[in-house]
């Protein structure tokens, strides 16, 4: 029986281990068709003729379409649409589709795409953000007031920049950050097809099939009931299938195939010149401290590079900015932002949206700080902590759970962090160890701006079962098996008797992306009510067979209602037979509370700003440095999280171990190198992710706390535990060789260069 706050196996476990499961890949169809684009390859110029005849005529070719064949408004985006699904004037990056080739086959789809002639005058490009932002630089977008800025912010708390100048000690530094690549396991890709009354089908691997229609029905002109959207289990997305990547041309080709089934399927090296990134940025810091180790003022400079469109550019910075100052009491703050265009691949969502990066920057400062003040580096964090009540570095005051100091607490209580001494002297010839922490945090759900909800429906159905709509997609989190324990625990049914339905647009409800941490705790909060109306009903249709008078000595059971006064039994097969098809079902919302602050600030903001909800976590690093090669090899590793109450400890750990691997990857290995717009690093040949001999044993510590408008009292923790890697593991070479650096990922080349100069300058390493 699934029972809320027990470990419990996922549902689909089995069908994945044996492959019965079906992804969006695993979908073809008869007389299949194959859908492709060709790509500019070039970063910025524009298109004098595009030459599509000897494609047309290959043999094998179904048809070839251009930006012409498109009769919506041909952009494409989230928030702001500027992208054409396909350039026809112009190319802002080398991956910008201007066609699109339908086959017969996939070999015919390549000869043809190698047909197609494009003649691109080209343009000068701006690759960085500093180019970008010059006098006179070249604009990508020329109708854009902005110019290269897609978006410049402030958030201020305080007095602000003017309180530096009053603080006893000052830290100021400035930090790097490289685009990382999301390297999930399934591609982008999808299959769509028109059927007979003209409603297009689609199955795509995304994770919000809702927005998908509202975003194809704008950039097609495609009536939004014309067209259904399926988002089966994900083979990971982490982010980078929010938003559309083959929606929008699977859609178009659908139109043009005679219903005909089409498939589109990126391979890795498209997935690297097409897919969205994580955001580069650059941060310049200033902070500011009593000499007692009291923070008083934060002055930071942030410079987001959004690549060639603006995708979720501008909110990606915001929840950055947001975070900035770190999960601690400063009370003077000012927060620059800029979010800027360049012509390299589009950034946008990954894991830790924006804050990954700036925990990078300030918990560096605060060790740079405790160093200069003398103090222990997690006492100095503990010292500075955010407790509930507090204002954050935005001025919100802290209302809901905020478990960072028991998180702290709880690494202080690690024999990873007591015996860290004796560890580090420990070190063979020729290596160096050391040990870094980290203190993170990361908001849930949308913010303000943008309705954070979930619809939930729950029907019995005529054989008796309990059939779960899920709305928001599982890309491999884990949340269907939560959904599975919520209707499990109220509805007190096996799980063998519960079935989930996957986001289908015409069979389930809109329930928002899954994304920002916010999947199980909306769509979670939404089936508690559901599942309780439905407990109710089925309790009260067995009082009519059972000849109650009062629903006070029913009880539902698994598989059955029983008067416990009587001993009499229903089974649910015969509740749920003598119900209406529209009485077996119930509908419940939730909508995310949001903050009740006025704030003067952030108003540059159009949603995601601010949150009020945020899961926390203290992590600790211990590695060891080759003193010869540079390489840094992560030997053990310690994370506290809190994420209010844990609904289920293995799903939990899962995403903790998970998130902690994968920022392993952005603190040592991951990069996307460009040269001029052109990617250096087009796949995993060059682009290099941890593999299992990589990541050490990971011990979890769940801190536990109730989040009052949380299911059961639970949080997001999907977010949180990838900010905290790259932080540690930087405090910790620093520990280890007194070398700091400020420039990610923290890779053996590097290590080796600041060793090198580090024995020049006399240092210790």
């Amino acid at each position: 029986m699934p029972e809320i706050g027990k470990s419990f196996a996922r549902p689909d476990a089995a069908a994945k281990v044996t492959g019965a499961e079906k992804y969006a890949v695993d979908y073809y169809g008869d007389n299949l068709l194959w859908a492709g684009v060709r790509r500019a390859g070039v970063a910025h110029g524009r298109i004098r003729n595009l030459d599509t005849s000897a494609a047309a005529h290959l043999p094998g070719v179904v048809a070839v379409l251009t930006g012409r064949d498109v009769t919506g408004a041909n952009r494409q985006g989230i928030v702001h649409k500027d992208q054409p699904v396909l350039a026809t004037d112009k190319v802002r990056y080398s991956g910008d589709a201007v066609a699109l080739v339908l086959a017969e086959n996939r070999e015919t789809l390549k000869q043809a795409i190698d047909l197609i002639e494009v003649d691109i005058e080209p343009l000068p490009g701006v690759f960085t953000v500093e180019e970008a932002l010059k006098p006179g630089a070249p604009v990508l977008h020329e109708d854009y007031p902005g110019g290269n800025v897609l978006l410049k912010a402030e958030i201020k708390a305080g007095d602000g920049e003017s309180a530096i100048a009053g603080c006893d000690i000052l830290i100021e530094e400035t930090f790097d950050v490289p685009m990382q690549a999301h390297a999930f396991l399934e591609t982008e890709n999808g299959i769509a097809w028109q059927e007979a009354d003209g409603r297009v089908v689609l199955i795509a691997s995304t994770q919000a099939p809702f927005r998908d229609k509202w975003e194809i029905s704008h950039a097609l002109g495609l009536a939004m009931d014309k067209m259904r959207v399926i988002s089966p289990y994900l083979g990971g997305a982490f982010g980078g299938k929010d938003g559309a990547t083959v929606q929008c041309f699977l859609m178009l080709a659908a139109l043009h195939a005679q219903g005909r089934p089409v498939k589109m399927w990126w391979n890795r090296e498209e997935n690297f010149a097409a897919g969205y990134k994580r955001h580069a940025v650059h941060m310049h810091y200033r902070l500011g401290a009593k000499s007692d180790g009291t923070l008083q003022a934060l002055h930071c400079r942030l410079y987001y590079n959004t690549g060639a469109y603006a995708h979720l550019g501008g909110e990606v910075m915001a929840l950055g900015m947001e975070h900035a100052g770190g999960p601690y009491r400063i009370p003077h703050t000012l927060i620059e932002g800029w979010c800027v265009y360049t012509n390299n691949p589009v950034a946008g969502a990954m894991r830790g949206f924006g804050v990954a990066q700036v925990s990078f920057a300030i918990e560096q400062m605060m060790d740079l700080l405790a160093a200069k003040l003398n103090i222990n580096p997690l006492a100095l964090r503990r010292k500075n902590a955010l407790r509930r009540g507090d204002r954050n570095t935005s001025g919100v005051t802290m209302t809901q759970s905020t478990g960072i100091l028991d998180c702290l607490t709880a690494l202080a209580e690690n024999p990873l962090w007591l015996n860290r001494n004796d560890w580090k002297q420990n070190a063979g010839p020729f290596k160096k160890r050391g040990v870094g922490v980290s203190a993170v945090f990361n908001a849930m759900g949308y913010g303000r701006g943008l309705p954070d909800s979930a619809i939930a429906k729950i029907e019995l159905t005529t054989e008796g079962r309990i059939r779960v709509y899920n709305g928001v997609t599982d890309m491999g989190q884990g949340n269907a098996t939560a959904f599975v324990q919520i209707a499990g625990q109220i509805l007190c049914q096996e799980n063998t008797r519960i079935e989930l339905v996957q986001p289908d647009t015409d069979r389930t409800l809109p329930s928002g992306s899954s994304s920002a941490g916010r999947t199980t705790y909306t769509y979670g909060n939404a089936l508690i009510k559901a599942s309780e109306a439905l407990r109710r009903k089925i309790i009260g249709r067995a009082a009519l067979v059972l000849l109650a008078d009062t629903l006070e000595h029913l009880e539902l059971l698994s598989g059955r209602v029983r008067d416990l006064q009587s001993g009499r039994e229903i089974p649910l097969e015969m509740i749920g037979s003598m119900m209406a098809a529209e009485d077996r079902v119930c509908i419940s919302q939730f909508l995310m509370p949001v903050v009740r602050d006025k704030l003067d600030t952030g108003k540059e903001f159009i949603i995601g700003f601010p949150h009020l909800i945020f899961s926390y976590a203290a992590h600790l690093a211990c590695i060891e440095v080759d003193t010869l090669t540079g390489a840094v090899d992560v030997k053990a590793y310690a994370a506290a999280t809190e994420a209010g109450r844990v609904l289920n400890p293995q799903t939990f750990t899962q995403q903790v171990q998970g998130a902690i691997a994968q920022g392993i990857g952005y603190a040592l290995y991951e990069e996307i190198m460009m040269e001029q717009g052109r990617l250096l690093t087009p796949n995993f040949t060059t682009y290099h992710i941890p593999g299992a001999m990589d990541i050490p044993e990971i011990n979890s510590q769940i801190v536990e706390t109730w989040e009052p408008s949380g299911p059961y009292g639970m949080k997001g923790v999907g977010e949180v535990g990838s900010n905290g890697p790259l932080p540690a593991i930087a405090n910790a070479l620093a520990d280890a060789c007194g070398i700091r650096l400020t420039c990610s990922p923290l890779k053996q080349e590097r290590v080796l260069e600041a060793l090198s100069r580090s024995r020049r300058e006399g240092g210790r390493s």
